[in-house]
């Protein structure tokens, strides 16, 4: 009864292995054993390994997929997505002024040039700023904005053009005119 009972049982169906689902026993045994060396190459004592050419090309291998697979097009396709995302993130940057207790948190890509930075900063903080030359700064306020780039200067809004002034300011401080003099570009 035992002989005829591991007849009925297929013991290569359940049988644990190394080696990819779907190969057998014959093929991961073949991939073990090493490729033989050439009897050309075996009598010759060159120093020059590198240049030792083989008739037989290595076994193929099996290609392994990372988990969950990826295709070329979708990586594409989701970096020009994350690529759209950081475009329409926000820029945002801290803002203070000299003699608030607070901070407040301000986004420069909702505003479309400087002016309308200007009346959002005089709304929040409750001030008026006044009209800015490159010669005399911001005259008619005792509040001038300047802003920190990325250098770590402090320059006056305005000394740029608004598209270089997004993406290098890190912070808006509002400070007291008298502070401000020597933040000015003169000609």
């Amino acid at each position: 009864m035992n002989a005829m009972y591991e007849k009925n049982i297929d013991l290569e169906a359940t049988e644990l292995r190394l080696g990819l689902p779907g190969t057998s026993k014959k093929e991961i045994t073949s991939r073990s054993k090493k490729r033989p060396l050439d009897e050309s190459t075996e009598g010759s004592s060159s120093n020059n390994d590198d240049r030792l050419e083989c008739s037989a090309p290595p076994p193929s291998k099996a290609q392994i997929v990372g988990w969950p697979p990826i295709r070329s097009y979708r990586k594409n396709s989701l970096h020009q997505k994350k690529e759209e995302a950081e475009a329409k993130a926000g820029v945002y940057v801290k803002v203070s002024m000299d003699g608030a207790p607070y901070l407040r948190k301000m986004d420069l890509n909702i505003y479309e040039g400087y002016q309308q930075l200007l009346e959002a900063l005089e709304n929040m903080f409750k001030i008026t700023i006044g009209k800015y030359s490159e010669r005399e700064g911001y005259k008619g306020s005792e509040y001038a904005p300047t802003y920190e780039d990325k250098d770590g200067d402090w320059m006056l809004v305005g000394d740029v053009p608004w598209e270089m002034f997004i993406p290098s300011c890190k912070r808006l401080r509002i400070m007291k005119g008298s502070e401000a003099r020597g933040l000015t570009c003169g000609l």
